[in-house]
């Protein structure tokens, strides 16, 4: 212990735990340590741990110091130190102030500095903090801005150092080990003191103090500004000092005897005085605590009338007297009860000083020498309480919690983890949660995991190639551009849902990023030549970007459109559509794909003002997908090979995760060495994974043994995390394994050694396999650059549909890629990024759906042949069909299968809302209808069929319900299959009566994942056109798993095989033409384009016979007028102009 009075002891601690020292084990050896922090004492203390078990002990001790200098002043609360600058030397951008204080007050003005345009800065104690106060002129009744708050428990009477750094554009505030670094406003950035007021406000202005009357009262030693002792120099009565009231140059402190109550064993008695025994008395003292709840003081009444109890409870305190055949009466103070006080503490563990009876202070020297009353487990003549929360270990903005013993961050609403909120809850891309099957949607992604960053609320698309990340700003939509006569120009400003410091993490880990540019224009001009100032530019970039003169689609610096580009644009001479200043619509548009020069920051347009001039915009949000860390891998193919890096700086909080997949047993994934300490995680056998590290208190291991094998040749994922309260490790979705850390004991992770990964500096252990996506404190370490130039690692790993195939659903295969999966869905009936999404559409009576499993064209090609000889081929021994149906028909058709021999195959419901499948294999036979006993399958909800045919075995099952077997009696090839059909059956010479009958009605309802075999007809009709499909009358895309009774086609598209994806109304030319590979829109060639178009698809429908309609719509292609109002159907006005 230290002290400079001789009392008011402090305890030397090392990393936040106390500082023990341990001796000598014979008499010669000479045990030497030194001292991480300096101490500054006049007296040491020294008190024994233990004793040795066979006899004495003996001390002798050397220590050695420097002397040390100081200036102090004394402040009595009424008085201060004025410093006013004479000389105003030219400004540094960098100011120091240091001091250090000691007082057993919790409030007062330290300092008070005042300078240009009456800004000043304050810096007071309050409530036992140091808070740094702005403030300008009264324009603040509440005295001023809080810019920073550091430190707690400050007025205890012992030397605190105090630094205050004030730099160009932020401001450093250090109390003791305590640095906290905040940005100052802009008009401080270039601000001189003039005057500097120690211990109270003395200022010139009329500003208010921030502290009304409530000067210092305490010590200030070695107070420096820059390079001057002003203490020193106030000493010396210096001119440029003022002295208001009494200051003197010496400390003159108040003696404060504290004593500290650590555990449930401490107590301290005192006799009573003999005035009580008038019944009247006084009890005073003052205490400091954690804990929410503690007895405090409890005594008897004279003449054993009864006893009084004083205990905090629920952080109230309470004064409770109990006397014998009395109510029991209660008094309390505090704050009031909620649940947010209530904790289990029961004995008080804190301080106490200044304890008086009737006035007169009690001796607690006296009762340290056993001279007055009794006491155990006490520390006498120092406070022992510990502010775990300054500086807080909690992060990410996390609420510290203490009590006696230990600490708590509470986070619960910042988006992370872990016993100090270090980890990140969320993944750090949308690849990340593809590749957990997740699908579209919004997801909080945290890009740099347990980094600074923040979380953020981002729309993933998930494709079946790629996942997007959608980041969106204010004005996404196309916008027509106002014209204002006062307006050279129309400026628009855009503003990102993410953060700069986002943006920046997102564009840098993406493996690649766009951003849709369009403009719209009607004798507007863009660029127009390739040198000097052009019309219009953008400026794109992180940061404030930087102005770019180039298009969407066009490379950077180029001056030019997409078109100039691919050398099509309308007019040779130019590099731009608009650039031609036609009068007629033209339109640029392309893709932003360069990432330093995204995202788009602003737009500005400048051939506006012309008569006739007419333009829309439209900047698209930012698009990015690929995730650079996630894929990031290594190989290693020999246990003697191994990648270093860097040593590994987690002092406090380390996270470490990865993913790995092997066949061997056992091996190291990571290990870094100390003088002592050390980090090491390894597969120590086929289950079994082990964390162990030593930061100082011995080595500790936490194990996690799977259910499982992981040597599996799977992608297994790994998170280490360690802080200075406890260690975890997780193992894929097993539970988690957690350590806690020692109380009292080494905090500090020191390592000093390379980071070893895939084996170890002794080259023994080495891990064989793959390791992929190794993150240290959100740092992705880059394993493939590092592969290449080492021997026996190779760069990525290979083969990924082992762990991630069977994301891919209903019957979609799982494709190996460089860098993952995709999941192929031309073998199944669904879609989307893992064959999840259904393909339904709702019919009508009169929708006929025709999927031909041969081109009619070859039809037409073989016209002079016999069919049976064209499709000879197409023969079936088995079917495996299913599909999904919802309707209120019956009867009803669901799907129709027919070929050339008149031999058929149809699935129906039947008069009694049960479900047949028909089979005639042998045009010479009678049809054999197979019936299933599942009824009411006509009452409007959604219905699951599965049928299976292998030779004369078929088997039929209905939703969840028992599989049911048959057994066909005729010819078991189902020869020359013609075509499947779907609803109303056009042509049905070869039906029976009764079937050509009930085909005849068509089928009203939804059908949904119809699957013949590898043929996916609705699948095909509705997402791609160029398939083999007639579609006749209504066909609406639609969602069979949402019903709705009122309208079962409402917010459904209605989708025909005419609606061609690059089809253009020219009486809409903004909408449609704002699609990204659009080279031409508008215009007479524009109309030639579409006409053409128009001419081809008519005369092919003719020619293969094709009716398709749209439901309750007309296709129109009428040509607009020259100088027709150009019309918007999805559109922002803008009138933002600059």
């Amino acid at each position: 212990m230290f002290s400079d009075t001789g009392h008011n002891w402090r305890q030397h601690r090392q990393e936040d735990s106390l500082g023990a020292f341990p001796g000598n084990s014979n008499a010669d050896t000479v045990v030497q340590y030194k001292l991480n922090q300096a101490v500054i004492a006049r007296y040491l203390r020294l008190i024994p741990l233990d004793w040795n078990p066979t006899g004495r002990i003996g001390l002798r001790m050397e220590i050695y110091g420097c002397r040390y200098t100081s200036d102090v002043a004394y402040f009595d609360g009424s008085s201060s130190l004025l410093y006013r600058r004479s000389v105003r030397p030219s400004w540094t951008g960098m100011e120091v102030v240091s001091l250090k204080f000691k007082t057993l007050t919790n409030s007062g003005t330290l300092l008070h500095a005042e300078g240009q345009r009456d800004h000043s800065l304050t810096l007071v104690l309050e409530k036992g903090r140091l808070l740094l106060y702005h403030q300008q002129g009264v324009s603040s009744s509440s005295g001023g801005k809080l810019l920073v708050s550091v430190g707690s428990l400050l007025d205890d009477q012992h030397w605190h150092y105090v630094k205050m750094e004030r730099l160009s554009t932020h401001l450093n505030l250090t109390v003791d080990k305590n640095t906290r670094q905040v940005h100052i406003p802009a008009e401080l950035s270039h601000w001189d003191i003039h005057q500097l007021s120690l211990g109270a406000v003395q200022s010139h202005g009329l500003q208010k103090p921030i502290l009304s009357n409530r000067n210092f009262n305490g010590c200030l030693e070695n107070f420096l500004y820059n390079d001057l002792n002003l203490i020193h120099l106030a000493k010396k009565n210096n001119h440029q000092f003022s002295v208001l009231g009494n200051v003197t140059f010496s400390c003159a402190e108040q003696v404060s005897v504290a004593v500290t109550f650590t555990d449930s064993e401490s107590f301290m008695q005192v006799p009573g005085l003999t005035s009580w025994s008038s019944g009247v008395f006084s009890v005073a003292l003052q205490f400091r605590t954690w804990n929410k709840a503690g007895l405090l003081l409890a005594f008897d009444l004279s003449q054993q009338k009864g006893t009084v109890w004083l205990y905090l409870s629920e952080a109230r305190l309470r004064l409770q007297i109990n006397k014998a055949g009395r109510v029991q009466l209660e008094l309390s103070a505090g704050c009031s009860s909620s649940q947010e006080c209530r904790n289990p503490f029961k004995v008080f563990q804190g301080c106490m000083r200044l304890l008086t009876l009737d006035n007169k202070p009690v001796d607690l020297i006296k009762v340290q020498q056993r001279m007055l009353g009794n006491y155990s487990h006490l520390q006498i003549d120092m406070c022992g309480i510990i502010d775990r929360c300054s500086p807080s270990h909690c992060e990410h903005g996390s609420r510290c919690t203490q009590s006696w013993s230990t600490f708590h961050c509470n986070c619960s609403n910042n988006g992370y983890r872990g016993a100090t909120c270090h980890s990140s809850k969320y993944e750090q891309s949308c690849e990340a949660y593809k590749h957990k099957g997740n699908t579209s949607g919004y997801y909080q992604i945290d890009v740099d995991g347990s980094g600074p960053v923040k979380p953020q609320l981002i729309y993933c698309n998930m494709t079946e190639d790629m996942a997007w990340m959608v980041i969106q700003h204010n004005n996404s939509e196309l916008t027509r551009v106002h014209l204002f006569p006062e307006k050279k120009q129309h400026v628009s400003h855009f503003d990102y849902a993410s953060e700069e410091e986002q943006l920046a993490a997102i564009t840098s880990q993406s493996e690649h990023c766009e951003q849709e540019l369009s403009y719209l224009c009607r004798k507007s001009r863009l660029l127009n030549t390739p040198e000097g100032a052009p019309f219009s530019w953008w400026v794109g970039g992180l940061g404030t970007g930087q102005v770019q003169m180039h298009w969407g689609g066009a490379l950077p610096g180029s001056r030019q459109c997409a078109c100039g580009l691919q050398e099509n644009c309308l007019d040779s001479n130019h590099f731009c559509n608009c650039d031609a200043d036609y009068d007629q619509w033209a339109n640029d548009s392309g893709l932003l794909t360069h990432k330093e020069t995204l995202p788009v920051r602003s737009l500005v347009l400048g051939d506006i003002r012309r008569p006739g001039s007419e333009a829309a915009y439209r900047v698209g949000p930012l698009r990015c997908h690929g995730d650079k860390n996630f894929w990031n891998a290594a190989f290693f193919d020999k246990e003697t090979s191994y990648l270093h890096f860097p040593t590994f700086h987690g002092e406090l909080n380390a996270d470490i995760s990865f993913l790995f997949k092997t066949t061997s047993s056992s091996g190291v994934f990571l290990e870094n060495l100390g003088i002592k300490d050390f980090i090491r995680i390894e597969l120590s056998s086929a289950s079994e994974v082990v964390f162990s590290f030593d930061v100082g208190n011995g080595p500790l291991e936490v194990r996690v043994k799977a259910s499982v094998p992981l040597n599996d040749n799977r992608w297994h994922t790994v998170r280490a995390d360690r802080n200075v309260k406890e260690a975890s490790l997780l193992v894929d979705g097993f539970p988690a394994a957690t350590q806690e850390a020692p109380a009292d004991g080494h905090i500090h992770l020191q390592l000093n050694s390379q980071l070893f990964i895939g084996g170890t500096a002794s080259r023994q252990k080495g891990f064989l396999g793959c390791i992929r996506s190794l993150q240290l404190n959100g740092v992705t370490l880059d394993l493939e650059e590092r592969a290449k130039i080492t021997p026996g690692v190779r760069p990525g790993c290979p083969g990924h549909c082992s762990s991630y195939g069977s994301l891919c659903q209903n019957q979609g295969r799982c494709v190996e890629r460089d860098n993952g999966f995709s999941c192929n869905c031309d073998q199944s009936a669904y879609t989307g990024a893992f064959c999840h999404k259904e393909v339904s559409a709702s019919f009508q009576s009169s929708t006929s759906l025709t999927y031909n499993l041969k081109d009619p064209r070859e039809l037409n090609r073989n016209s002079s042949a016999w069919p049976s000889s064209i499709y000879s081929d197409v023969t079936l021994r088995g079917e495996n069909i299913s599909l999904s149906f919802r309707t209120a028909q019956s009867p009803a058709l669901l799907l129709y299968i027919n070929s050339f021999y008149k031999e058929y195959l149809a699935l129906l419901i039947n008069n009694h809302d049960e479900l047949e499948v028909w089979y005639k294999l042998n045009s010479g036979r009678d049809v054999q209808v197979l019936g299933s006993r599942v009824t009411d399958l006509a009452d409007g909800h959604l219905h699951t069929v599965i049928i299976r045919r292998q030779a004369d075995i078929v088997s039929v099952q209905v939703d969840q319900n028992t599989r049911e077997d048959f057994n066909l009696t005729s010819d078991v090839e189902f020869n020359s299959v013609k075509s499947l059909i779907l609803g109303k059956v056009q042509e049905s010479a070869e039906m029976d009566e009764e079937l050509a009958g009930l085909a005849s009605l068509g089928f009203s309802g939804c059908l949904s994942g119809v699957f013949l075999n590898s043929i996916s007809p609705l699948k095909a009709a509705l997402l791609h056109p160029d398939s083999p499909v007639i579609v006749s009358g209504p066909l609406a895309q639609s969602s069979c798993a949402s019903s709705s009774t009122a309208n079962p086609y409402a917010a459904e598209t209605t989708h025909s095989l005419s609606d061609q994806p690059n089809s253009v109304d020219p009486g809409q030319p903004l909408v449609n033409a704002m699609r990204s590979d659009s080279a031409l829109i508008g215009g007479v060639i524009g109309v030639m384009i579409f006409v053409s178009v128009v001419a081809l698809a008519i005369l092919a429908r003719i020619i293969c016979s094709r009716k398709e309609t749209y439901r309750n719509q007309e296709v129109k292609a009428a040509q607009p007028e020259e100088g027709q109002e150009l019309p918007f159907s999805s559109q922002a006005d803008s009138e933002r102009s600059g």
